[in-house]
């Protein structure tokens, strides 16, 4: 049982045990002042939640579970969660919280694979950077939510077509509205005034992904004041965004709650959730069914971001991650199913409205949060509340994600530089991250961005994701030495993981990671957007992006190896994969048995995380010596000692 999470109040004057000490250790100050620490755990767990629970929980799970057999969706799901899902993401929580560093300076562990890490921050860059402009194009929604009516409820606005039939045309009755979808079936003319507001207004959308045309000023804007909330959450690191957390992690639930209960009051809800929820058993037996359950568990949790191990790394040493990886997946996985509710019930609603079935109004991606459903939202009272509510929630979703996409690039930047002047200036570093990540956005808010957009998000971290991921398992498990991990993970929680994780660890999820790489290219179709087909040079440029993280493994791997000493290749192998001298523990206290330091200077020096002072045999006055550091944080001024 090992770990103590149990009270979650610390000692006033840290006289006994912090946040886990393993039983039988005397109180140690757990604590790293060099890089800084979340505040509390509930910090860290919000965060983490923040960051697992983004925009797909509301916008593609759902769809996936209608298009996959309903509740018989849910079965594969969860399976895939059991023996993929929170292995996974124990295994990462758990990576980062030993060392106590980011994405780059964990692989300490086996140098050669550091390029696993470099993929990563690759992965996060693209991420970041089209992530940000949705939240973008949300909170231009958001915005414009703010009037009496709202503007994509009507046919009669100068951006319409005559092909545009609105729900609430004010010349159609309802009984009207029935017989002109009995027309509309047959012709499948038809387009909504939400999805003309979205193709016509606000993207302004070229014919062609070369086509850039103009930058979209509203969007453009819009991209500024989300980064400009980025960087204002992150000003300070985990210190500030943990403080954040406490509203943009929880809130998303708040109003998931209220639209769930104003959802199952209106009439066609049930007809919608029935869609949602009804099982489907024969797909069980449908290979693409898995492939989509263990693609969704995988995506959704972050896994190989390099998110996770970051977040972890600020936790203290002792901290139960065994724990908190449990609580996070199945919070995440929750959330999704609870989201099915929210969109289904007011897609059943419309559906009814509209005397369509409801597959007829069920989409997914951009074209559920910015068609379908506004468009769903038009039929309710008071629509406009309905809608700031909506994208109110979509914003937080994309921010805890962005949050720690952020703060990961930063601090494997500060980490892999490690000099105390970076530390200092890590605010710089931050703001320099969120500029270059702004411009960078910029071609994505122009006629042509959403092209642009669906292009990185299907090829910048899909089967890359994968190979990282499994790549990490091989080398944490095989290279480094399984044995190795689990005594690490019994020195840091007091108890080696349970043997199911030891299995999942070492057979079953890297099986898994496999399958969904075998599934994904055998599923694998050229991206398209409605009627739109990409050509080939944009879809060169997706696998281009695609290899550019992955790619990084090999041609690191090579550098490293022709560095390393030895008379032969396998001699320089073996030194680039052995676990080099300051991996371990980054406070000294915590580093005992086979970490335990030989008092040389040399050794010494390789501790890139200084300890504390300790607390017996110090004088008053030696304790008192911690000063505040200009970011923020505090730092120890004989800590060049």
């Amino acid at each position: 049982m090992g770990l103590a999470g149990g009270s979650p109040v610390d000692a006033p004057c840290d006289i006994s045990p912090q946040n886990g000490t393993v039983p039988g250790e005397r109180g140690k100050q757990d604590k790293s002042v060099k890089r800084g620490n979340w505040g509390n755990q509930i910090e860290f767990v919000l965060t983490s939640v923040g960051y697992a629970v983004g925009l797909g929980n509301v916008w593609r799970f759902p769809y996936l579970c209608y298009r996959n057999g309903g509740g018989a969706f849910m079965f594969p799901y969860f399976i895939m969660l059991v023996f993929c899902g929170i292995p996974l993401f124990f295994m990462e929580l758990s990576f980062g919280q030993f060392a106590s560093q980011g994405c780059l300076g964990v692989w300490r562990v086996s140098p050669m694979f550091k390029g696993v890490g470099y993929g990563m921050m690759v992965v996060s860059t693209y991420i970041g950077i089209y992530y940000n402009v949705v939240i973008c194009i949300a909170f231009y929604y958001f915005f414009v939510s703010m009037t009496r009516v709202l503007p994509w409820t009507y046919c009669s606005n100068a951006w319409n077509t005559p092909d545009c039939t609105g729900v609430l045309d004010r010349n159609l009755s309802s009984r009207a509205a029935l017989n002109f979808t009995d027309f509309l079936n047959a012709t499948q003319k038809r387009t909504s005034p939400s999805e003309e507001y979205w193709r016509r207004y606000v993207l302004d959308l070229s014919d062609d992904i070369g086509n850039l045309g103009e930058v979209r000023l509203p969007l453009l804007g819009c991209l500024s004041v989300s980064w400009v909330v980025v960087f204002l959450c992150l000003i300070k690191g985990v210190k500030s965004s943990g403080k954040v957390v406490y509203f943009t992690a929880t809130f998303p639930y708040v109003v998931l709650t209220i639209l769930f209960v104003r959802g199952i009051t209106l009439d066609g809800a049930l007809t919608g959730i029935a869609y949602y929820l009804t099982p489907q058993w024969d797909k069980i037996l449908d290979a693409k069914v898995w492939g989509d359950a263990a693609s969704q568990i995988f995506y959704s949790l972050g896994c190989a971001w390099g998110g996770l191990i970051t977040m972890a790394s600020y936790n203290k040493f002792h901290n139960n991650c065994y724990r908190d990886s449990i609580i996070i997946s199945i919070t995440n996985c929750a959330t999704s199913v609870y989201a099915g509710f929210v969109i289904f019930s007011i897609l059943g609603f419309m559906a009814n409205h509209l005397g369509v079935d409801v597959s007829k109004v069920a989409d997914h991606g951009p074209g559920l949060a910015f068609v379908a459903y506004p468009e769903a939202l038009t039929l309710l009272p008071i629509s406009p509340l309905w809608s700031i509510l909506f994208f109110f929630m979509l914003i937080l979703l994309g921010l805890g994600t962005q949050f720690c996409l952020l703060e990961t690039l930063v601090t494997a930047i500060v980490d892999e530089v490690g000099n105390e002047w970076i530390i200092r200036r890590k605010t710089f570093v931050t703001l320099g991250v969120a500029v270059a990540g702004f411009l960078l956005g910029v071609p994505l808010t122009t006629q042509a961005g959403i092209y642009w957009l669906l292009l990185m998000d299907n090829y910048a971290a899909s089967f890359s994701l994968v190979i990282i991921s499994c790549i990490m398992c091989v080398a944490i498990m095989y290279i480094y030495g399984h044995r190795n991990y689990f005594k690490d993970i019994e020195m840091m929680l007091g108890f080696p993981p349970p043997l199911f994780f030891q299995i999942c660890w070492r057979f079953i999820s890297p099986a898994i990671i496999f399958f969904i790489l075998i599934f994904t290219v055998i599923q694998y179709r050229p991206i398209s957007y409605n009627d739109y087909i990409y050509p080939t040079w944009a879809i060169s440029i997706g696998f281009l992006m695609a290899l550019s993280s992955v790619i990084c493994i090999p041609i690191y791997a090579i550098y490293k190896v022709c560095r390393s000493e030895g008379d032969t290749l396998l001699e320089r192998l073996k030194n680039a994969t052995k676990a080099s001298k300051d991996w371990g523990p980054a406070l000294a206290e915590h580093r005992s048995g086979r970490y335990a330091p030989a008092f040389s200077p040399s050794t010494e020096s390789h501790l890139e995380v200084q300890p504390l002072q300790p607390e017996k045999g110090r004088s008053e006055a030696a304790a008192a010596s911690p000063v505040q550091g200009s970011n923020g944080s505090a730092h120890s001024q004989d800590s060049r000692l």
